[in-house]
């Protein structure tokens, strides 16, 4: 599912990308968009590239492609806090210009897998990325604050936040290579980034990682859910670890569904399963106690607790 993307949108483009607006006022903001200032033109055709309307989009996606690197390589400089789905739009996009491939891999919010993809793109012929010097270019003008931080939590707003209105797109999470194969590209740094701060679909790839440090650190992203721990829980992960950073935590313990998916799994430290055993109902503790599927130990508890049950 697509992520939205929050970004405060100032008043030179607001009128035309405002909720409830016809189509032709926001082609008609895309032909006064080479009039604007690089930055407010990057902005405003990104903006229309995510509306509902199909000719919209369409005719703000051609005129993407035709953004001249200058202008793009003087967004990139002078909007250093811009949201990085903006920057991966430019990579997926422009990739193939090299002022600004090199103002990206200068910007240090361009997402992990932009970076991977940009610096394959660019391979040298003895294997080894081209190393760009420092973009040219650049202006003034003032920042526009986006809504949310590169991993969906909220940021301070800006002092002069009230001269602007804000406005949600979705994130398209535009795909660069697929992200199973961009993750074989990745060093374990990037995984361990990826893993902390990635959607719903990295979390699930990067769970399974043969790297302890990288699995582990999907436990600890804090958009994870609790629907999603209950599907690690069932998965039959093999990474210990997981299991007792699970165990540590007492929201996700609260769960049933999860207290009673850990009793299942063998890798859950047999003193955990134990006591979320007996919080369970007296069915579901019959259940176990004849079950062949879970730990022994397990089991045989199960039974001395039905069996206590019955002498009070």
């Amino acid at each position: 599912m697509a992520e939205k993307v929050r970004l405060k949108i100032p008043p030179a483009i607001a009128a035309f990308v405002r909720p409830g607006g016809t189509a032709d006022e926001k082609l008609r903001g895309l032909g006064t968009a080479s009039g604007l200032a690089s930055e407010d033109r990057v902005l405003l055709i990104f903006c229309l590239m995510q509306d509902g309307d199909n000719l919209v989009k369409a005719a703000a996606g051609a005129a993407f492609e035709a953004l001249p690197p200058e202008a793009l390589v003087e967004f990139i400089r002078c909007r250093p806090e811009t949201h990085p789905a903006i920057l991966d739009v430019i990579a997926r996009v422009h990739h193939s210009s090299p002022a600004v491939a090199g103002a990206l891999l200068n910007s240090g919010l361009l997402s992990p897998q932009a970076r991977v993809f940009l610096q394959r793109f660019t391979m040298g012929s003895k294997g080894l990325p081209r190393e760009y010097p420092p973009a040219e270019g650049g202006g003034g003008g003032d920042d526009v604050e986006p809504g949310e931080g590169p991993d969906g939590e909220d940021e301070e707003p800006a002092e002069d936040a009230g001269a602007e209105e804000s406005g949600e797109v979705d994130e398209e999470g535009e795909e660069f290579l697929s992200k199973y194969k961009l993750s074989q590209a990745m060093g374990i740094a990037d995984k361990i980034k990826m893993a902390l701060t990635g959607d719903k679909e990295w979390r699930s790839l990067l769970v399974k990682d043969a790297n302890k440090l990288v699995s582990g650190s999907v436990i600890k992203n804090p958009r994870i859910t609790e629907a999603e721990i209950l599907s690690v829980v069932k998965s039959g992960v093999q990474n210990d670890d997981i299991m007792r950073l699970i165990c540590a935590n007492k929201e996700w313990t609260k769960n049933i569904k999860i207290r009673k998916a850990l009793v299942e799994n063998p890798r859950t430290p047999i003193p955990n399963a134990l006591r979320y055993l007996s919080t369970l109902s007296e069915k579901d503790i019959a259940a176990y106690a004849k079950s062949k599927n879970i730990s022994s130990v397990v089991s045989t508890q199960a039974r001395r607790l039905l069996l206590n049950k019955k002498r009070s």
